[in-house]
């Protein structure tokens, strides 16, 4: 399977797959009905819009310390794997919605029920690789990036899952689509115009 194809697989296991366990065991053990795990009562536009802002400082605060040389070190290795999938709009957006509806509603409405927003947000941060036993530096954009991840759950106790979801959407879009240079796009666009002739 091409690299592209599979990080679409992974965008759609992460949005189908990743919500069911968190549903299933607040379903059974709390009695929490469909409607009250999507939170539904708290889906309103102005959540929405704050989540949009809070995750579009958030990535522009990322992307001013990726301008120091001890990030850049550290962050280089993700930049050149996304670039080379040569990702698209649509596949950033895409990608961008299924990790923020996905992961939040696994780690905000499902772990962090049980486990509180520290340790869920330790959690969270750890399984996307920020953390190394090896080498001090490799800790650095993990620990940049906590405090998002502890504004998402503290924001989704006060905002709701809306604004959690709106942030980290958000958040993604802006960073992959840095990522995305201009070349990549003009590329894209030069191979389309070819094939068609």
């Amino acid at each position: 399977m091409p690299p592209k194809a599979q990080f679409h697989l992974l965008g759609w296991i992460t949005l189908l797959l990743f919500p069911l366990p968190a549903f299933l065991v607040l379903h059974y053990f709390e009695d929490v009905s469909l409607a009250d795990f999507f939170q539904k009562d708290k889906l309103t536009l102005s959540m929405v819009l704050l989540g949009v802002n809070a995750g579009v400082f958030y990535a522009f605060i990322i992307l001013i310390l990726g301008q120091f040389p001890v990030f850049q070190e550290q962050s280089m290795r993700q930049v050149r794997m996304i670039r080379s999938l040569r990702l698209n709009w649509g596949d950033i957006l895409f990608i961008s919605i299924c990790a923020g509806v996905g992961e939040e509603l696994l780690f905000r409405a499902g772990m962090q029920f049980y486990l509180g927003p520290w340790i869920t947000s330790f959690i969270f941060v750890a399984i996307h690789g920020y953390f190394s036993f090896t080498s001090w530096k490799k800790n650095l954009p993990g620990l940049a990036v906590l405090p998002f991840i502890l504004l998402l759950a503290f924001g989704f106790e006060a905002y709701g899952l809306w604004f959690a979801i709106a942030a980290h959407a958000t958040y993604d879009f802006v960073l992959f689509s840095c990522f995305v240079t201009p070349d990549d796009q003009s590329i894209q666009r030069k191979r389309k115009f070819t094939t068609l002739k």
